[in-house]
């Protein structure tokens, strides 16, 4: 299958024990050339909206990522849970629950798994979004988007 922009890659379906189905797309052939730097990270995506969890995943995948999907936070834990998530992006708002309780879970796994909080609303200042890697702000440019991936990423990779 060839992704947008003519990007090859195959799309996945895991289910886990629980039933969220996780989704992720995989590139095929040569990935991005990093320059020695870490290698791509694989990241997880949580949003209730479809269309931003394609934005960032076509986005990231461009950057050689691979990216999991997530629409609720029952479904972010389980995708936590079965693999080694580098990065985690995390809407403020799901389904009309605050996501704040998935940042302290994500920190307090070992290895600490740090969260980029994505928010549309101006209650950022609460302390646990403010627990947060980092903040970006709805509607966001997907140069930071990519530069706040890439920066967790290679801050937090295994030594």
């Amino acid at each position: 299958m060839v992704g947008l922009r003519g990007v090859p890659c195959h799309f996945k379906e895991v289910t886990t024990a629980s039933g969220p189905r996780l989704l992720t797309a995989v590139r095929l052939g040569a990935m991005r050339d990093t320059g020695g730097h870490a290698a791509p990270a694989r990241i997880l995506v949580v949003d209730d909206e479809p269309s931003i969890r394609l934005l960032c995943r076509v986005n990231l995948e461009l950057e050689g990522h691979e990216v999991f999907e997530a629409d609720s936070l029952a479904t972010a834990r389980a995708a936590l849970e079965t693999g080694d998530i580098d990065v985690v992006l995390l809407d403020v708002h799901l389904h009309g629950e605050r996501s704040d309780e998935l940042v302290i879970e994500c920190h307090a796994r070992r290895p600490p798994v740090p969260v980029v909080v994505v928010t549309g609303s101006a209650d950022v200042t609460q302390d646990r979004i403010t627990a947060a890697d980092a903040i970006l702000p709805k509607p966001f440019e997907l140069d930071a988007l990519l530069e706040t991936v890439r920066s967790l990423a290679h801050v937090h990779a295994p030594g």
